[in-house]
């Protein structure tokens, strides 16, 4: 199966040099990750991803075992390519999923929405696969090093879906010059090559982007989400409130509509019943986690756009319209190459200016 840019090798060499770490840690030629989506990273854009010469990630969200595996086993079909899953820490039966992983031989594991236990971890290395988790400070992206993580995400708050609270340009200041034992993925907010080159230029291995890839031929989103995101300024991109301090929820980043009211009344009721000793914290967080998902579902797969969930990053405002995946590789790869360069260029009139 072919890749992007493939009559483009020869150009890519300066890139090539900056992720170096990232392709071979990946086994791909380009070390741009596809962002987990839930309902959107599923078998048909997680193989148009690897097939282009990217990494596709299939979002297992809520699935059950059977469930992933029949979705693995689909990828497989579509690509003979490597790709990975992406596994919700809180899941109940996060055990089952890491072995439906090891029994399909996936080859890339991302741990999310919290930190690994080392079970967890030494379960997925056992298994022959790479370990990655998401690392949203320094302190922890050194502790992720010494437990054996493989490689770290740092993602910021610009990005879509679940996110945390510092912005992505900050995580990667605080963390890139401090981590080289792994290698370290950049994603939140990157929707340009030129952007993507900037960190591999401060030393991210490569970097990972979700919400440029939803408006593609080749993702199964509905019509009417894809215009959402066609339409949206970054702007619309907008945090959810959280309105009890002592009943944490991690925040989620979507376009503004009726759903965004309908997750503050879900949160009063789960926080009303959670206080009343009627359900446990782990449990009402997985009730939220189960909102997100149903509304999600109403709007990706049913064209709901108006009381589905519009998960979607801050670089929604890039998307301006649908194409293949290739297309936006290749503009990423373009703009990148185009950033580098322009800056060997402006080195050089430094040089010569020193000179003279």
């Amino acid at each position: 199966m072919g890749s992007t840019l493939k009559t483009r090798a020869a150009e890519r060499a300066p890139l090539d040099g900056l992720w170096r770490c990232g392709r071979e840690f990946l086994g791909c030629e380009l070390a741009i990750l596809g962002g987990a989506m839930t309902w959107v990273s599923e078998r048909n854009l997680v193989a148009a991803l690897s097939n282009a010469g990217a990494f596709g990630v299939i979002a297992c969200g809520a699935m059950q075992p059977d469930q992933l595996e029949a979705e693995i086993a689909a990828t497989q079909e579509l690509t003979d390519r490597p790709f990975g899953v992406n596994l919700i820490l809180m899941h109940p039966v996060l055990d089952e999923l890491i072995a439906v992983c090891a029994a399909r031989q996936v080859s890339h594991v991302f741990l999310a929405g919290g930190l690994p236990k080392r079970q967890a971890v030494a379960q997925v290395r056992d298994s022959g696969a790479k370990v990655a988790a998401f690392a949203p400070s320094l302190s922890i992206a050194k502790k992720f090093v010494r437990s054996g993580i493989d490689a770290i995400v740092i993602e910021g708050m610009e990005a879509g879906g679940h996110t945390g609270p510092v912005s992505t340009s900050v995580l990667a200041q605080e963390i890139l010059p401090h981590v080289r034992e792994v290698p370290v993925f950049v994603a939140g907010g990157i929707g340009r090559g030129d952007a993507m080159a900037a960190y591999l230029e401060m030393g991210a291995a490569g970097c990972q982007m979700g919400t440029r890839f939803v408006c593609t031929h080749e993702s199964i989103a509905h019509p009417n989400f894809k215009a959402a995101f066609i339409r949206a300024a970054a702007r619309d991109a907008r945090l959810s409130v959280q309105l009890d301090p002592e009943f944490p929820v991690i925040p989620v980043r979507a376009l503004a509509n009726a759903a965004t009211q309908r997750f503050m009344e879900a949160q009063r009721d789960v926080i009303a019943r959670y206080r009343g000793g009627a359900i446990e914290q782990t449990a009402a967080q997985l009730e939220i986690e189960h909102f997100w998902a149903g509304a999600l579902r109403r709007a990706v797969v049913d064209g709901d756009v108006e009381t589905g969930s519009l998960m979607a990053g801050q670089s929604v405002g890039l998307v301006n319209a649908e194409c293949s995946v290739a297309e936006v590789l290749d503009e990423l790869i373009g703009q990148a190459l185009t950033h580098l360069d322009q800056a060997r260029r402006a080195g050089e009139q430094r040089d010569e200016r020193a000179v003279s």
